[in-house]
């Protein structure tokens, strides 16, 4: 069940940028380490539904209702092109300011979750991904995914922080550069909109 194979697949899996990792990326340099952490945190916990709705077999469901797929579909949309403009505006978490507050973490917090909750996709990832490391046996297939499940979050809140923490470092050399932050600005927000479209563009 936990193999070599299932801890490189995962980790490609989360290596691989997108946009919890752009959004922490972003909340490092605006907001510094403890932000990117909380950012972390709220893109992993925005992973557990689609987790359990794997396991509990709601994915199916998800993916072959058109008119529930388009729902959530378009409520993430939405989500990602709020962002882009939130960024744009600099405002919220893409300001490049320095909020150390719980509130302040927590808005982080549930933003990032949001934008992990409001993925149709990430159901069908877990739907099609964590079977294929199963042991074979039906009465632990269960059990199995969910350990395979609660590892992977692990490990995608282990690099989500190295990525924010790097951000972050490299926050002193941006705050001071107003072209650096204007460009970093309509990158982040050209990526959030990217995103959006690419996320509209996809079909159940």
């Amino acid at each position: 069940m936990i193999s070599a194979e299932f801890f490189l697949t995962a980790l490609v899996v989360v290596l691989i940028p997108g946009t919890g990792v752009i959004y922490t990326l972003a909340t490092g340099l605006a907001r510094g380490p403890v932000a990117a952490v909380a950012a972390a945190f709220g893109c992993t916990i925005g992973i557990v539904p689609h987790m359990l709705a794997a396991i509990l077999g709601l994915a199916a469901i998800l993916h072959t209702s058109a008119l529930l797929f388009q729902v959530v579909k378009i409520a993430g949309v939405a989500f990602l092109l709020w962002m882009a403009v939130q960024t744009l505006r600099d405002k919220g978490a893409m300001a490049f300011r320095g909020d150390s507050t719980p509130r302040a973490h927590g808005a982080v917090a549930l933003k990032a979750a949001l934008i992990n909750i409001l993925n149709p996709k990430l159901s069908l990832f877990f739907l099609a991904f964590l079977p294929q490391f199963l042991s074979g046996q039906p009465a632990a297939a269960t059990s199995e995914m969910l350990v395979l499940g609660l590892i992977f979050m692990a490990m995608t809140f282990v690099v989500f922080v190295i990525y924010g923490i790097f951000a972050a470092a490299a926050r002193r050399h941006v705050l001071g550069n107003a072209r650096i932050m204007q460009i970093m600005r309509y990158g982040f927000a050209a990526t959030f909109a990217g995103l959006g479209l690419k996320l509209a563009l996809q079909k159940a």
